[in-house]
C-alpha cells in the first residue's frame, strides 16, 4: 500500500532527525562530534517546527493567523536559547552549566503558547481580541518574567545558591508548562472536528516536553551528561510533533465553529487575567518583606523588583485602557452619527409622503384651475375678435389673454414638477427647462432681495434626457442658492447655459457665503441647513440624475465669493432646436 505524499514526507523527517540522532547517540563516542550532532539536530527541529506552524498563518481569519504566529514565536524563542547553547559549546568550546545565559529564552518560549490559548481560533462570532493583543502579550510575558526573576534569579545573582536556583527554576518552568498543557487539554475537550485534532496534537507535544524536562532535570542532578545523550530525544520529538501538527493542519478544514448560547461573546479574559496578575504583585511583595526567611539582600531585591514590575505593568495597563476608551468613544460618535442619519432618513421618508400627497393635491388643483383658464382664454379671444385693433376692449382682451397664458404655463410647469413617472428620455431644449424652473422659483421671491438672472447667449444643441428629472435638478440648485443668499439677506443668482465642445454646460453662480466643505456636498445626508429644513439628500439625488444622463455635476467656491455648480450634459450635435417663442418669465432677466 502506497503512503500519501504528506505521510511519506513526515515519516522521512522523523526518521532523518529522530532516527539519525538516536543512531548517532548510540554509535558515536562522547566528544565534540556527538555534541555537534546534538546541538545542530535540536536547532534544525526547532526551525522545522517554526516553519511548519507559520505556514498556516495565511488564512482569512485574523485570530487563526495570530494563533499560528504565536506558536511559531514560541519555537523561535526556544531556537534562540538553543543557538546560545550551541555557540557556547561549538564556538567557545565551553561546557554549558546551569545556570547559563540562554535559560531566560528557554523559559519565555512557553509564554506565546499560553497567549495563543486566549485566541481560541475555533470559536465563531467572538469579538476580535487582537487590536491590543501585543499589550496583552507584553503583560503576560512581564508577569512570567517577574515570577522567574522573583523566585530563581536572586539565588544566582544576589545570594548565590546553585542548588536552590535549580529547584526554583524547575518549579517555575514546570508550572508554566503545566498551564500550557491544561489550556490545550481544555481546548481539546471543548472543540470538535479539525480543531480538536490540532489541540490534541499540541497537548501531546507540550506534555511530552514537560515530561522530558522533568526526566532530564532528574538525570542531570544525578550527574549524567546531556549533550549527545538520549535525554535530548523528548525535546527533539516535541518539535518534530509540533512541525507535524502544522503539516497536518494544512490538510484539515479549520473553519470557526459556532459558540453555544451560554458563552458570552464579549468575554475577553486575557486583559482581565493581566489585571488579576497585576493585583497579585501586592501579596508577593508582602510575602517577601514580612513572611519570607530569605536573606535581607534577597528580600530587598524582590521588593525592588516588585515595585518596578508594578510600575511597568500599571503603565501598560493604563495605556491599554486609554486606547480602549478612545476606541469606544469613536464608536459612540459613529453610532450617534448613524442614529442621526437614520432619523434624517425617517424624516425624509415622512417628507416624501407629504410631498407625494402635496403633488397629488397640486395636480388635482391644477386640473381644476385649467378649466376656468380655458374659459378665460376663450372669452379673451372673443373680446379681441369682436373689437377693432387699438380699441380699449381689444387691448384689455390681449392683456387678459397674455396673463391667462402665463398662468397656464405656470400650471403646466407645476404639473410637470409634481408628476412622478419613470424616466422618459427625449430631445430637449434646456433653455425651456431652465425657464420653467426659474419661473417656478420666482413665485416666492417678490418680498426678498434676491434676483435670478438667466443668461442665454446662443442657441443650444439638444440634449437627450427626462424633462421632469432635469427640471427637479435645476429647481433644487436654484432653491439651494436662494436659501444660501437668504442668510446674508439678498444676492444675485446668475444662470448661464452655453455649448462647450461636445457638451451643453449650465452654471449656477450665486453671491452667497459659499460652501463650507465643497468636497462633501454630494455625500448622502450631508447638510448644513438646520434640522427640519434639509435632509442632505437633494444634491446626492442630483448627482445620481446627472450620472444617469451621462453627465456630471461639480461644485466649488469662487474666489470673488459665493459658489458655483457646474452641470455638463452630452449634446446631440446634429439637432439644434428652435428658440422658444414663449416670453421670458417675469423676474428672469435676459442678458444680451
Amino acid at each position: 500500500m502506497k503512503l500519501p505524499r504528506s505521510s511519506a514526507l513526515l515519516l522521512s523527517v522523523w526518521v532523518l532527525f529522530l532516527g539519525g540522532y538516536i543512531a548517532a547517540s548510540l554509535l558515536l563516542p562522547r566528544g565534540q562530534a556527538l555534541s555537534t550532532v546534538n546541538d545542530l539536530t535540536e536547532a534544525f527541529v526547532a526551525l522545522f517546527a517554526n516553519t511548519c506552524l507559520l505556514a498556516n498563518a495565511a488564512s482569512p481569519y485574523r485570530r487563526r493567523n495570530a494563533f499560528w504566529m504565536l506558536l511559531g514565536l514560541g519555537c523561535t524563542l526556544w531556537l534562540g536559547g538553543q543557538l546560545v547553547w550551541t555557540y557556547d559549546e561549538l564556538v567557545l568550546h565551553e561546557q554549558v552549566l546551569s545556570p547559563f545565559p540562554g535559560d531566560l529564552l528557554y523559559f519565555l518560549h512557553t509564554v506565546p503558547f499560553i497567549a495563543a490559548l486566549a485566541l481560541m481560533p475555533h470559536r465563531r462570532k467572538m469579538r476580535e481580541t487582537l487590536r491590543y493583543g501585543s499589550l496583552d502579550l507584553s503583560l503576560l510575558a512581564i508577569f512570567w518574567l517577574y515570577l522567574y526573576i522573583f523566585m530563581a534569579t536572586p539565588w544566582q545573582t544576589v545570594w548565590r545558591n546553585v542548588d536552590l536556583f535549580r529547584t526554583r527554576d524547575l518549579q517555575i518552568y514546570v508550572a508554566e508548562n503545566v498551564v500550557a498543557m491544561i489550556g490545550f487539554a481544555l481546548l481539546f475537550l471543548t472543540s470538535s472536528g479539525g480543531w480538536r485534532t490540532v489541540y490534541g496534537n499540541l497537548f501531546g507535544a507540550t506534555s511530552l516536553y514537560a515530561a522530558g524536562f522533568l526526566v532530564t532535570h532528574h538525570e542531570l542532578a544525578a550527574g549524567k551528561t546531556y549533550s549527545g545523550s538520549l535525554l535530548a530525544v523528548p525535546f527533539i520529538s516535541t518539535f518534530l510533533w509540533l512541525g507535524t501538527t502544522g503539516i497536518i493542519a494544512r490538510g484539515l478544514k479549520l473553519e470557526p465553529q459556532p459558540i453555544s448560547s451560554g458563552v458570552r461573546r464579549n468575554t475577553q479574559w486575557p486583559p482581565r487575567l493581566a489585571m488579576i496578575l497585576l493585583l497579585c504583585l501586592v501579596p508577593f511583595a508582602y510575602w517577601s518583606v514580612f513572611v519570607s526567611s530569605a536573606p535581607t539582600p534577597v528580600r530587598m531585591f524582590r521588593l525592588a523588583l516588585t515595585l518596578l514590575t508594578f510600575f511597568v505593568a500599571t503603565f501598560l495597563l493604563f495605556f491599554r485602557l486609554h486606547l480602549v476608551y478612545r476606541e469606544r468613544t469613536e464608536l459612540v460618535h459613529e453610532l450617534w452619527e448613524s442614529l442621526s442619519n437614520v432619523k434624517r432618513l425617517q424624516t425624509h421618508f415622512v417628507q416624501s409622503e407629504k410631498l407625494a400627497s402635496l403633488g397629488q393635491l397640486a395636480a388635482g388643483a391644477a386640473h381644476e384651475i385649467n378649466n376656468p383658464l380655458t374659459a378665460i382664454l376663450g372669452y379673451a379671444d372673443v373680446l379681441t375678435a369682436e373689437n377693432p385693433a387699438g380699441s380699449r376692449p381689444h387691448t384689455i382682451g390681449e392683456k387678459i389673454r397674455e396673463q391667462a397664458r402665463r398662468t397656464k404655463d405656470l400650471v403646466t410647469n407645476l404639473l410637470s414638477f409634481a408628476r412622478q413617472v419613470p424616466a422618459e428620455k427625449q430631445l430637449l431644449d434646456l433653455n425651456v427647462v431652465l425657464a420653467g424652473a426659474v419661473q417656478l422659483r420666482n413665485l416666492d421671491l417678490r418680498e426678498k432681495n434676491i434676483r435670478i438672472e438667466l443668461e442665454n447667449r446662443t442657441v443650444l444643441p439638444a440634449v437627450r434626457g427626462d424633462p421632469n428629472q432635469l427640471l427637479q435638478v435645476f429647481y433644487h440648485l436654484i432653491s439651494n442658492a436662494v436659501d444660501a443668499m437668504e442668510t446674508i439677506r439678498g444676492g444675485v443668482l446668475l444662470i448661464r447655459a452655453f455649448r462647450e465642445k461636445a457638451n451643453v454646460v449650465i452654471e449656477f453662480s450665486d453671491t452667497g457665503p459659499g460652501m463650507k466643505e465643497p468636497d462633501r456636498v454630494f455625500d448622502p445626508f450631508y447638510t448644513t441647513k438646520p434640522v427640519g429644513k434639509g435632509t442632505g439628500l437633494g444634491l446626492s439625488i442630483c448627482y445620481g440624475v446627472m450620472q444617469e444622463h451621462g453627465g456630471r455635476i461639480t461644485g466649488f467656491n469662487r474666489v470673488e465669493g459665493g459658489s458655483t455648480f457646474r452641470l455638463e450634459l452630452p449634446a446631440v450635435l446634429a439637432v439644434f432646436p428652435q428658440l422658444s417663442a414663449t416670453p421670458a418669465p417675469a423676474g428672469a432677466r435676459s442678458r444680451p
